[in-house]
């Protein structure tokens, strides 16, 4: 049985990972749980049925709340109580923490030696070697179903035969439109993902394919691939997730209906997979499975985040930094939808004009961070 940490337990992957522990309950142990501290009545529930060890809640009056319904339970409480429960003695840590605040974890897991299920993909965008290089080989295995795809493909062939991986993106809600057919675009518009149900934060990034950018430097990260040696392609069914192309002209896919208890399943128990971990597709009905390429005119987050990862160093952090801003300004009603990726590029290219920073740690990636926040919140306040 493996004892299993779940950073972010009540959001959308949170909350799936729970789902797939408590329906395996001969194969998985939950040894703690952190959230941030919106959905106190979700993480009690939690709690309650997995009965943790230890819970960690980052806001301290959430915290005392917690603490008062369940006194019998250890619970720890501020901004680095994630990172604390991180480095907790298990198995595996699933860090499905939002954004930026998941590097520390990242980087705590790591050190502590433990298997790291990351669907945190911006702590090893922002991170990049920072990240790869405190992990030992396998040690990170990926949760978002993109790149569980290239792992399971990739176990097709060797690494030297490998061409080429073909990353597959939805499209998103406005796949087809032009770029004038972007303006106006409401948050509840962006949040109607035709094919995820999803975060707020990844639904709005799959949108403006920003996530899908953030993906591409993942894999190039994970898998030590080239960047201009992964081609993204636009599939709307979202039912193959990935593939991989080797240099005999074969392409090896994984396919399955959208459904993040799959990966995640395996992400927990890898090598090994979860017996019915979700449905499998249904051959008795016709289907249809389209590939299109991206428009980058209309959606060039894919090529600007292709950009940042050949720049190196900071640069992925400062678009990953810029692109949170600008999401919460566009919920706020303060930026165009269309105007997301502007704000980001032009965080970018400041960045990019500015000289060339010093050790890659996490001060500088924390330093870059703050001052694409600043310099994105400034943009869009001259909008």
């Amino acid at each position: 049985m493996r004892s299993v940490v779940i950073l972010g337990s009540t959001g959308s992957i949170g909350t799936q990972a729970v789902d797939v522990v408590s329906r395996n309950p001969g194969r998985f142990r939950v040894a703690g749980l952190a959230a941030g501290g919106s959905s106190v009545r979700r993480l009690v529930e939690q709690a309650r049925a997995l009965r943790p060890d230890v819970l960690a809640v980052s806001d301290p009056e959430a915290a005392g709340v917690v603490q008062a319904e369940l006194p019998d339970t250890e619970v720890w409480d501020g901004p680095d109580a994630a990172t604390r429960l991180a480095a907790y003695e298990c198995d595996v840590v699933l860090n499905g923490i939002t954004g930026a605040a998941g590097l520390e974890p990242t980087l705590a897991a790591l050190a502590a030696g433990t298997s790291l299920a990351l669907a945190n993909k911006e702590s090893l965008v922002i991170g990049g070697r920072l990240v790869t290089d405190a992990a030992a080989p396998g040690q990170i295995v990926a949760v978002d179903s993109e790149h569980s795809a290239f792992a399971q493909a990739l176990r097709a062939g060797r690494a030297e035969e490998v061409r080429r991986l073909i990353l597959t993106a939805s499209g998103g809600p406005f796949r087809g439109r032009t770029r004038d057919q972007l303006r106006g675009i409401t948050p509840d518009q962006a949040m109607a993902h035709p094919t995820w149900h999803m975060g707020r934060v990844i639904t709005i990034n799959s949108a403006t394919l920003v996530n899908k950018g953030l993906e591409l430097l993942e894999a190039g990260l994970l898998y030590g691939v080239d960047l201009n040696a992964i081609e993204v392609v636009v599939h709307p069914q979202s039912v193959v997730h990935s593939m991989v192309e080797f240099w005999d002209g074969s392409t090896i896919a994984q396919c399955s209906p959208p459904d993040m208890r799959l990966p995640i399943a395996l992400a927990l128990a890898w090598p090994e997979r979860v017996p019915d971990a979700a449905a499998a597709c249904d051959w008795t009905r016709a289907a249809s499975w389209t590939f299109e390429p991206l428009d980058d005119g209309v959606f060039p987050a894919v090529a600007l985040a292709r950009r940042c990862g050949l720049a190196g160093g900071l640069a992925p952090a400062v678009y990953n930094a810029a692109n949170e801003v600008c999401v919460e300004a566009f919920c706020a009603g303060q930026l165009e939808f269309a105007g997301i990726v502007d704000v980001v590029a032009d965080v970018v290219d400041a960045h990019l004009a500015r000289p060339a920073g010093g050790t890659l740690d996490v001060a500088a990636v924390l330093a870059a961070d703050a001052w694409a926040r600043a310099a994105a919140t400034e943009r869009i306040d001259q909008e």
